[in-house]
């Protein structure tokens, strides 16, 4: 019987699951991999971590991450995740797949993902027919754990925010201008940083304030990209990624005033995709 390990990883962590041959499922969690920002040492760390959790050989890996969109990024990590798992057959794909295949398995429907970065597709059962670009955290991510907290950052530098949040949020960051921009220009991981955020927007979300950036944001995903896809309101609409399900009353609210249906909201796509490839 196959061995099979599936990999889900974003932004910020990475997602294990072993398929034993006799059905047995283990689990493994690193950091996250993703090869635009991280050198092949750095990325090599993350698979020798994994290695220690689950040392056994496997017959078949399913890599699905951030950044592998492009054919270059998707050889780098085959290789990479050939030096520990020399026997291994892998296949490496964009985390988008992953979250269509886990979220719609063979039916048609729009899925999308929204943690740290977004991104969304339509998918006809089989594959991936249809993207609109998501262009990464610097230029777009709308309703991202990114966007999020680079909007609540700026709110707070500007006093857009009202006075009793910006007190605690004071008191609780300490930042100032320049110690702020120095983690944003020079240090590494700015997206990483400003999702770090969306903890704190999450923790005051029945304010007001709080609640409007979310909903706002959120409208602002689903105007430039769902409704880009043909039939978008015929279709069932997934979710998955930690800003979508720890706000998910109010992306499902945003979705009934456009007049969209959301069928599955799921923090995690490896589940579904343990299941797609059981």
């Amino acid at each position: 019987m196959t061995k099979i390990l599936i990999a889900d990883s974003g932004f910020t962590k990475t997602d294990w699951r072993l398929i034993g041959a006799d059905g047995k499922i283990e689990q493994a969690r690193t950091m996250g991999i993703n090869p635009y920002y991280q050198t092949e040492d750095e990325i090599l760390l993350v698979i020798q971590d994994l290695h220690s959790q689950l040392p056994d050989r496997v017959d078949e890996i399913y890599f699905y991450g951030t950044g592998c969109s492009s054919g270059t990024n998707r050889d780098k990590i085959a290789r990479l995740l050939n030096r520990y798992y020399q026997d291994a057959k892998i296949d490496v794909n964009h985390d988008l797949l992953a979250a269509a295949r886990s979220l719609c398995g063979e039916e048609k429907g729009i899925a999308c993902i929204i943690g740290t970065g977004t991104n969304s597709c339509l998918y006809d059962g089989s594959k991936i027919i249809s993207n609109v670009p998501s262009l990464g955290w610097a230029i777009a991510d709308e309703g991202g754990g990114t966007y999020l907290g680079k909007t609540l950052v700026t709110d707070y530098y500007r006093k857009d925010m009202p006075e009793h949040l910006r007190v605690i949020f004071k008191e609780r960051f300490g930042l100032n201008k320049d110690g702020f921009l120095t983690a944003i220009y020079q240090e590494p991981m700015p997206g990483r940083f400003l999702a770090s955020f969306a903890k704190f927007i999450n923790e005051h979300v029945s304010d007001p304030y709080m609640y409007k950036l979310v909903y706002d944001a959120f409208t602002t995903f689903i105007t430039k990209n769902v409704v880009k896809y043909e039939g978008y309101k015929e279709v069932p609409v997934h979710f998955t990624g930690s800003v979508a399900y720890y706000f998910n009353n109010i992306l499902r609210k945003v979705a009934v005033d456009q007049g969209i249906y959301i069928k599955h909201i799921t923090e995690h796509p490896i589940a579904g995709l343990t299941l797609f490839h059981q």
